[in-house]
C-alpha cells in the first residue's frame, strides 16, 4: 500500500477527500502529520496553478505521494470574484485562518443590489496528483448555482450557506453531508480523478500534464 499525502489543512476540505478516497488502496495521510511539511503560498492567477503548486511543492520535499484541492466560488455579477481569493476574501482572522462568517458578509454585501436573476455563480475545484518526482496530473469539476440573499443551512463550509442548487431548492448547507459529495464540485472534479489514482495504483503508464 502506498502512501497518499493530503495537502491541505482545511478540515471541511480533507473530511470531503477522504470520504471520496475511501475505496481506494491508498493510505491516506494528513500534510498536518509532517512537522516538515513547508507550507506553500498560493499565488497563483488559477486554481489549476495553486493545486499543482500544492501537490508537486509537498510531494518533493517529502518523497510522496501527495493530492492537493484549490477550489473556490465564482460571481458573475463580481466579475467572477472572489474566484482564487475565495479563501481569504475578507482577510484572514488573528490566528491566519479563514473566516468563513466575515466572508460570507463580504459577498452579500458586494451583492447588494444585484436581482436573483443576476446572481448566478459557480463552484469550482481543481484535483492535482503529484509523484514524489514532481510529475503530475489534474481534474477539474465545475457546479453551477447562484448566490441567496441570506445564510440557510448547518451543514458543510465555506460559502455553502449561500450558494444555491436550483435541482434541489436548496444551498449547499441544507444538503446532508451523503447527498453533497454525490454533486459538488469536488465530486465532479473526482469523478476524473479516480481513475488516475487507479492507473498509479495498477502501475500502468500516465503521461504528466
Amino acid at each position: 500500500m502506498s502512501r497518499l499525502v493530503l495537502a491541505s489543512r482545511n478540515k471541511g476540505k480533507l473530511d470531503e477527500l477522504c470520504w471520496y478516497l475511501r475505496d481506494t488502496s491508498w493510505e491516506l495521510c494528513l500534510v498536518s502529520a509532517y512537522p516538515q511539511a513547508p507550507e506553500v503560498e498560493e499565488d497563483g492567477k488559477t486554481f489549476r496553478e495553486n493545486a499543482i503548486k500544492k501537490a508537486t511543492v509537498t510531494a518533493l520535499a517529502l518523497k510522496e505521494w501527495s493530492l492537493a484541492d484549490d477550489s473556490g466560488l465564482e460571481v458573475d455579477a463580481l466579475g467572477g470574484a472572489p474566484g482564487v481569493y475565495s479563501a481569504r476574501y475578507a482577510g484572514l482572522d488573528q490566528n491566519g485562518e479563514r473566516d468563513d462568517r466575515r466572508n460570507n458578509e463580504k459577498l452579500l454585501q458586494n451583492l447588494t443590489g444585484v436581482d436573483s436573476h443576476q446572481r448566478t455563480a459557480r463552484f469550482r475545484s481543481v484535483i492535482a496528483l503529484a509523484s514524489p518526482t514532481g510529475k503530475f496530473w489534474t481534474a477539474e469539476g465545475i457546479c453551477e448555482g447562484y448566490i441567496g440573499f441570506e445564510p440557510r443551512g448547518e451543514e458543510g463550509f465555506g460559502y455553502d450557506p449561500l450558494f444555491n442548487l436550483p435541482e434541489f431548492g436548496q444551498t449547499m448547507a441544507e444538503l446532508s453531508p451523503e447527498v453533497k459529495n454525490r454533486f459538488s464540485h469536488r465530486a465532479k472534479a473526482m469523478e476524473g480523478f479516480l481513475p488516475l489514482l487507479a492507473k498509479v495504483t495498477s502501475g500502468s503508464g500516465l503521461h504528466s500534464g
